[in-house]
């Protein structure tokens, strides 16, 4: 069996109520045993213990399957934007750019959510001879 599929069945089952509740019964339990183990740095270690190691494993679990839904979700907006015949295909691509050109670029698209319009230039994948489309479609919109 693969990582993957092993992390995706973890991920939902940790992400369950059921799982909640065995884990604060746990808690309880634990804190319950407390005066008959009279508080001691043992009673205190395992639940150090313990709760460390399954926070370490499950940085790992989490991290994989937000990769993995990130891709995913990543595949089915190029598939959205490469099926789109009015969708600038530059964009399809943005993984190469640095910090700076996808901030540039956020913030042109924030501008055609506040005003319904864009600055129509090169440098964010639109040229110039789709101006009035763009603002025809986004009117539209």
């Amino acid at each position: 069996m693969k990582f993957a599929a092993i992390s995706q069945s973890l991920s939902r089952w940790a992400g369950s109520a059921r799982t909640f509740y065995a884990a604060v019964a746990l808690i309880c339990l634990w804190s319950l045993s407390g005066p008959y183990f009279h508080y001691n740095d043992t009673w205190q270690l395992i639940i150090n213990t313990s709760t460390t190691i399954i926070t370490f494993l499950m940085v790992f679990l989490i991290q994989n399957t937000q990769n993995r839904d990130n891709d995913i979700l990543h595949i089915k907006i190029d598939e959205l934007l490469r099926v789109s015949k009015d969708a600038q295909n530059a964009v399809l691509s943005l993984d190469g750019l640095d910090r700076k050109e996808l901030e540039k670029l956020r913030q042109e698209y924030r501008s055609i959510g506040k005003t319904g319009t864009v600055s129509l230039n090169s440098s964010c994948g639109i040229a110039a001879d789709d101006a009035e489309q763009v603002r025809t479609d986004l009117n539209q919109a």
